[in-house]
């Protein structure tokens, strides 16, 4: 317990996305999930999970298997993503095993099935994080070594299940504090001036306070909402703000 302890300190205190799901990759490898994959998104709506580049996106999948998963969109069909956005907490691979040996998968969730066998992907768990909002939605698949069969994994889970859950509930909390750009990524000005923005200044009080013009700030909100792709300078403050591109310690992100 004390190594748990010692770990979930170090989760709290990292101070990068990169340290935080370095650490956490490690750890989740000593208890046999070597491939694991986090997905986050904020845009959830009842048919779409938002545009993929709005995601919180990490994994240690191999660039073969996430071209396929993603890019040909096999990910819309896999039943334990289905399972994750209808659940929270952890459930067993053996789920969908048990789905399979009743025939109830669709001919789609079947080729998910087919290829997660081609890629090894057969036994592990998925852990679904409890929504801040409708809107929201996180979770993660531990993904055992290969050759581990779901019985071995079984085994993990009853002896550091629980430990297992709160480690990734903690990594999970932390990530929702720090700055992730992702896709999105913001430049030093395009940030400071939505900052601006986001403190109720107007476009002629941003140039005074900068010593630009009011042109300059235009064209940077212009490049700041191009950049995150909205339309309106709001939407721009508040998707900052969801990826804690604002107001942060470190301005070099």
């Amino acid at each position: 317990m004390t190594d748990v302890i010692r770990h979930l300190d170090r989760l709290t205190t990292a101070t990068t996305v990169e340290e935080l799901w370095d650490l956490h990759v490690k750890k989740m490898a000593e208890y046999g999930f070597d491939r694991i994959m986090y997905g986050f998104t904020r845009y959830r709506t009842s048919s779409s999970l938002g545009d993929p580049q709005d995601w919180v996106l990490l994994s240690t999948q191999s660039p073969e298997y996430m071209k396929v998963f993603f890019d040909e969109g096999l990910y819309y069909h896999a039943p334990m993503l289905k399972w994750a956005l209808a659940n929270d907490g952890a459930c067993s691979w053996r789920w969908m095993m048990d789905m399979n040996r009743i025939d109830n998968l669709t001919k789609s969730e079947m080729r998910v099935m087919e290829f997660n066998k081609e890629m090894g992907v057969t036994a592990g768990y998925t852990i679904s994080f409890r929504s801040i909002s409708e809107r929201t939605k996180a979770a993660i698949a531990l993904t055992a070594k290969t050759g581990l069969s779901q019985d071995a994994v079984e085994q993990t889970w009853a002896k550091h299940g629980d430990a297992i859950i709160v480690m990734n509930n903690v990594m999970h909390l932390k990530l929702l504090t720090l700055p992730y750009t992702g896709e999105r990524h913001l430049t030093k000005r395009q940030r400071e001036v939505l900052q601006w923005v986001g403190d109720g200044k107007t476009t002629q009080d941003i140039a005074l306070l900068l010593g630009l013009t009011a042109a300059t700030v235009e064209k940077h909100l212009r490049l700041a909402r191009e950049a995150l792709d909205v339309e309106t300078t709001a939407q721009a403050v508040l998707k900052a703000a969801f990826y804690n591109q604002m107001f942060i310690m470190d301005a070099e992100l």
